[in-house]
């Protein structure tokens, strides 16, 4: 408090000199910028509780001292001046972001909003050459000036996001967050493969397989949830960037480009330091045709099915929770579903399956092209199968559901007939079903298990109801009735324990009741065909019938059955993230923030390569 004059001074100084002329005197007032902010931070401790604003620059001079500064880091990041100085400006743009754990409480972020630098972060965006080199800091430092008192006021930066249409900048932004979620993609798999290959391997062999099965060893890469929440904003706010996730560019890391000799940084963990290099520049692409083409929604499809798999683990479950966010998000845009669903786009998507004991692992050569929503639907699949645990990811499963109805609402609005492996689909639901019985105490502690139940039964309704609108075939709604015939006890079984619940006078009386009601045209297939198979295999004195057979009975029965129609299984309520979500956001910027901070790596540009850089001072 004493010296805050001085600070004042040296503040002011710092800024005088942004605008000099050699280089040298602005790297040394945009370091010098960083440390006072961060150090006078660090001393605001809630006991002495200094306004820091006023200790910087004096309230005065503030908005005169702000608006300089913001004035002379959006020229030096326009100028066509030097990448190591960008570099800095990007650097120290994101330690006035992040020094506060809270971002809605960081009082200089005012400034930031009435100064914006936003034209700056796109124009780096933009453009080939400084997307390279700073499209990673641009998108991280726009993801989170997006979040700033987001709900309380009206923040420029997400007004600003939300209406642009320039297909260089939305690609540029595309392609850095294809780039960072590649690089995490191509570190798993290189841990997986070295995991394979090395000591674990040789035990095994050594023991034999039986502990493999109970011990599958975690292998950690850091996630990324900065580039993350920058993908979900770019996909909640702008309806242009939906084009760019099917933007089609070679699969990276597949392409070989010629290495050039790069500096050596010091080594920071992954999430914090941009990939270094850019393998998407046009001009350098060799269109082979063994080189599968990608896209920004492949690559997240496959990120997604690396961080879904472990949600034990706090950072993988905020990630895991913020794929299914903008899973919800893509599943509710009609242009993303007309790519998703478009035949003419096949792509061949190689998700990981978790290693699990009663399957096999897939062979990955052997994966069919078939469009974009096979994916999505098997990702959701996949995590259906593999989290069904004590430890019961409820919200996530809800979200999972959700997303497989909304695609199949618009299936059967536009009528696409999409060749599906639906039975993989429904087996997996109702073994999430038998999960829910069979540990209806435990979870009922924690947890309303009928909205999840009551969600599954619905797709099953939905495909009785519209499914003969959008089954790819006539066979595949038989077998839809045949899966539902063959596993009647499941069905029953949650029959007799929501009519249980309804008719107790408990808290959970109306959610069952609602799943009673749900029922009624899956108990009118059982009871309606049960009979009538009984009575074939008593006419054709067989004891065990055959799958076609069965079948047979079900085709010739089907006039004499009836349904109820039963209203609104085509409808959902559309996501929103103030009234439901502000709570998660809120926390997931608060840990992107610290973290941002925390490995903030302004020692990648050490005085010594500056001072190369700008050795004469004339």
């Amino acid at each position: 408090m004493k010296i805050k004059d001085n600070v004042n001074c040296l503040f002011q100084h710092c800024i005088q000199a942004l605008g000099e002329e050699h280089p040298i005197r602005v790297v040394n007032a945009l370091q010098t910028l960083c440390a006072l902010i961060r150090g006078v931070h660090q001393k605001n401790k809630s006991t002495s509780g200094f306004d820091i604003i006023n200790m910087l620059m004096g309230f005065d001079k503030a908005e005169l001292c702000m608006k300089n500064l913001m004035e002379s880091l959006d020229s030096l990041l326009c100028a066509e001046g030097s990448e190591s100085l960008k570099s800095l400006c990007l650097k120290l743009l994101l330690c006035l972001v992040t020094v506060t754990d809270n971002i809605s409480q960081n009082t200089i972020l005012e400034y930031v909003m009435i100064n914006s630098i936003f034209e700056a972060i796109l124009q780096i965006l933009s453009h080939p050459p400084s997307r390279r080199e700073h499209g990673y800091d641009a998108v991280v430092l726009l993801a989170l000036l997006v979040n700033y008192r987001k709900y309380e006021s009206v923040n420029p930066y997400i007004v600003k996001l939300s209406i642009v249409d320039d297909e260089a900048t939305l690609n540029g932004m595309g392609l850095v967050i294809t780039q960072a979620l590649s690089e995490y993609n191509r570190q798993y798999k290189d841990k997986e493969e070295e995991h394979q290959s090395g000591f674990f391997s040789a035990l095994t062999n050594m023991v034999g397989s039986m502990f493999i099965a109970d011990a599958p060893e975690k292998i950690s890469v850091q996630t990324n949830e900065a580039i993350l929440l920058a993908l979900y904003e770019a996909v909640h706010l702008n309806r242009n960037f939906i084009t760019v996730l099917a933007q089609s560019h070679p699969e990276m890391g597949l392409v070989t480009t010629p290495v050039s000799p790069t500096p050596t940084t010091p080594v920071t963990p992954l999430g914090t330091t941009p990939p270094s290099s850019d393998v998407i520049g046009p001009v350098e692409l060799p269109l082979d045709a063994d080189v599968q083409t990608s896209n920004l929604l492949i690559t997240f499809l496959k990120y997604s099915s690396i961080v879904m798999q472990d949600t034990k683990d706090e950072h993988r479950l905020h990630s895991g929770k913020l794929c299914l966010i903008i899973l919800t998000c893509i599943a509710e845009d009609q242009y993303a579903n007309a790519f998703l669903h478009d035949d003419n786009m096949n792509f061949r998507v190689n998700l990981h399956r978790m290693p699990m004991r009663h399957r096999k692992k897939a062979a990955d050569k052997n994966l069919p092209c078939r469009p974009l929503v096979c994916a999505v639907l098997d990702l959701m699949v996949e995590f259906i199968v593999t989290h069904m645990m004590k430890e019961f990811p409820m919200d996530l499963y809800v979200r999972c559901v959700q997303v497989v109805h909304k695609l199949l609402c618009y299936q059967k609005k536009c009528r696409v007939r999409l060749h599906y492996t639906w039975r993989e689909l429904w087996s997996a639901l109702i073994n999430l079903l038998k999960f829910l019985m069979s540990n209806e105490t435990v979870l009922l502690a924690k947890h309303n298990i009928f909205t999840l139940a009551l969600m599954i039964v619905n797709l099953f309704n939905m495909f009785i109801t519209y499914g003969d609108t959008f089954l790819p075939t006539p066979s595949s709604y038989d077998e839809l009735y045949y899966e539902i015939i063959r596993m009647h006890q499941s069905f029953d079984n949650l029959y007799s324990m929501v009519l249980r619940l309804s008719t107790n006078a408990g808290q959970w009386k109306e959610a069952a009741s609602k799943v009673t009601h749900a029922l009624v045209n899956i108990r009118a297939i059982i009871n309606h065909f049960n009979p009538k198979i009984e009575s074939y295999a008593a006419v054709n004195h067989i004891s065990q019938l055959s799958e076609e057979q069965v079948l047979e009975v079900v085709r010739a029965n089907y006039d004499t059955l009836t349904l109820k129609l039963q209203d609104g299984l085509d409808q959902y309520e559309r996501y929103s993230e103030q009234h439901k979500e502000a709570a998660f956001f809120k926390e997931l910027v608060r840990s992107i923030s610290t973290n941002v901070r925390r490995n903030l790596a302004f020692h990648t540009l050490s005085q010594e390569a500056l001072l190369k850089e700008f050795s004469t001072i004339s």
